[in-house]
């Protein structure tokens, strides 16, 4: 496709008002039409008509994880920084991988790894090694060997970093299908420039990036495929945003100071798990379901796991609408306004988090309904199974009270409490990996 800028400009004042529907898609033509088509179809299959299934096949997971772990001897030996120590890997995704001092050789053990929602979701596992040798970004000429390149190829790919970087995006970065982004072993940041876009693809693994101080970009004609050239209006400067798209992965990134948001998830998303994450410095975390009028979103499946929401956050931790949200095991050291809110009837269940609540005393409780009264949210499921609240915290329940039965959650009391949640959170955010280690 070729677009003179004259044109480019037209239609880029024309087609703004599509941006809520097409997400900085200025021309919708065949290309994007057809991901599109494709993308509804990946939401039909990936949708799990019984998350109770999967929520249930999580809550053993982790409970036959922890019980192979004496508290007081981990708790020695985490404190221990000599190399005798063990490889404390104290969650199930951890312990797929992180103990394995070959993991350079054995990088795509990794797409064995993923839980919850987001199960079964390889990434690149299936393609070639490709490895970034360069910082540098070109959003219209994309060139071999940088991340752009890698991303925007039509065949499956593990992308690797040689050394590392600061990677500074003069667009949004829009990935394709079937790709690995995995930065073990170097320190590579997404910063001073846009963030990632998982638009209308499946099967996308993101792991163990910073991600921070991401800036709005004005957009224009971008290489947004291997053969195709679009058209993108105005980014909103989120860190990574997810339309559109199922089998997504992020797991073991560091992320704050966005301008936006941290992380959307939004229009048709499913099968999505979020893991191992560490987030500070923001206001607006996460987004599940950008919009009231849009109830698709009723099939959106996002698991939380094993994250730890950090210093200086104000809301969202997640927001949602109408889906199936899994919140689980997660360390919340901080909020300003709220933790969890939402709108639009989402089921929320959460099950052996630990929530600390702020100093203000108008701040103490967990969650936030939003644009309608006790008569209306107090038929939604949002239930609180096994949570620790610590300074006056209050998760105040709503729905069917026998809804912690219906998912499974009385194995995960037992199992996996929420005085064991800084333990299973202790790694969060990036990992260093040296080769001959273990991560």
């Amino acid at each position: 496709m070729v677009i003179s800028k004259p044109q480019s400009f037209s239609l880029f004042l024309l087609c703004l008002s599509f941006v809520g529907i097409h997400a900085h898609i200025a021309v919708y033509d065949d290309y994007w039409r057809e991901r599109e088509s494709q993308a509804k179809e990946n939401l039909e299959k990936a949708y799990n008509p019984n998350p109770e299934n999967v929520t249930k096949h999580f809550n053993d997971h982790v409970a036959r994880t922890l019980m192979g772990f004496n508290t007081s001897t981990t708790r020695r030996a985490m404190k221990r920084k000599d190399k005798r120590a063990p490889c404390m890997a104290t969650n199930p995704v951890d312990q797929c991988w992180r103990c394995d001092p070959n993991w350079l050789r054995n990088r795509k053990k990794l797409a064995d790894c993923a839980i919850g929602f987001g199960k079964g979701t390889i990434g690149g596992r299936d393609g070639e090694i490709y490895v970034v040798t360069s910082p540098s970004d070109e959003p219209l000429d994309p060139r071999p060997g940088t991340l752009r390149f890698g991303v925007i190829q039509n065949v499956p790919l593990w992308i690797i970093f040689a050394r590392s970087m600061i990677i500074t995006l003069k667009e949004e970065l829009l990935i394709t299908c079937d790709k690995t982004i995995d930065a073990r072993g170097a320190n590579v940041h997404i910063a001073y420039g846009a963030g990632l876009t998982v638009q209308f693809v499946k099967n996308v693994i993101i792991h163990n990036l910073h991600i921070h101080h991401i800036l709005p970009k004005s957009g224009g004609i971008i290489k947004d495929g291997a053969n195709h050239f679009g058209l993108r209006t105005r980014s909103d400067g989120d860190g990574i945003s997810l339309f559109g798209s199922t089998n997504v992965w992020l797991d073991h990134l560091s992320m704050y100071k966005c301008s936006d948001g941290l992380i959307d998830v939004v229009q048709g998303c499913t099968a999505i798990t979020i893991s191992n994450c560490h987030f500070t410095d923001q206001n607006d975390v996460m987004l599940f379901g950008a919009s009231d009028s849009y109830s698709a979103d009723e099939k959106m499946q996002v698991t939380v796991a094993f994250n730890h929401f950090g210093k200086k956050l104000v809301q969202r931790m997640p927001r949602g609408r109408f889906g199936f949200f899994h919140i689980v095991n997660n360390e919340y050291t901080y909020w300003n306004m709220y933790a969890i809110g939402g709108s639009s009837h989402p089921t929320i269940i959460s099950q052996g988090n630990r929530f600390r609540a702020p100093v203000n005393k108008a701040a103490k409780e967990v969650c936030k309904r939003e644009y309608v009264g006790p008569e209306v949210w107090k038929h939604w499921n949002w239930r609180s199974e096994g949570d620790l609240m610590l300074n006056g915290a209050i998760f105040i329940q709503s729905g069917d009270p026998n809804t912690s039965k219906k998912y499974g959650g009385d194995k995960l009391i037992a199992a996996q409490p929420a005085h064991r949640v800084p333990f299973m959170v202790k790694w969060s955010g990036t990992l260093i990996c040296v080769p001959g280690r273990a991560c």
